[in-house]
C-alpha cells in the first residue's frame, strides 16, 4: 500500500469521519485551521483518487468523495511498515520501545494481555 503525505493523511482523516462521503465543501469545513485554499484541497483529493485511496461518485454533477481504503487497513499497513523499518519486524520490540520511553505503562500492558487472552478464547 502506498504511503500518504501528511497533507494527504489529514484529508483522509476527514473522509474516514464522513461514512457516507463528502463534497469538497464538507471536507474543507472539517479541516483544522489554518485551512488550505480549496484548489489545494481539490488537488490533494485528485491525488488521493489517483493513489486509489478515494473514490468519486457524481450525484448532481458534484463530486462526492468517499474512502476506498479503510482507516483500519491503512493503519495496519503503516504500523507494519514502521515495525519492519525501525524494529526489525518485531512487535515485541515496538512494545519494549514504548515502555522504555514511558509511553506505555504496566497497566496498559496488563490491559493488552487481557485483550489478547479474550480474543484467544473467542
Amino acid at each position: 500500500m502506498k504511503k500518504l503525505t501528511q497533507a494527504e493523511e489529514q484529508i483522509m482523516q476527514v473522509i474516514w469521519n464522513l461514512p457516507e462521503g463528502g463534497f469538497l465543501k464538507d471536507i474543507i469545513e472539517m479541516l483544522p485551521e489554518p485551512k488550505a485554499h480549496s484548489n489545494t484541497i481539490a488537488t490533494l483529493l485528485k491525488i488521493l483518487v489517483e493513489k486509489e485511496f478515494v473514490q468519486i461518485t457524481n450525484p448532481n454533477r458534484n463530486n462526492l468523495y468517499s474512502a476506498k481504503i479503510s482507516k483500519s487497513a491503512y493503519s495496519g499497513s503503516r504500523m507494519a511498515g514502521l515495525t519492519e523499518s525501525f524494529f526489525e519486524g518485531s512487535y515485541s520490540n515496538v512494545v519494549s520501545f514504548l515502555v522504555d520511553k514511558n509511553q506505555m505503562s504496566i497497566e496498559d500492558l496488563e490491559s493488552l494481555i487481557e485483550q489478547l487472552k479474550a480474543k484467544q478464547n473467542d
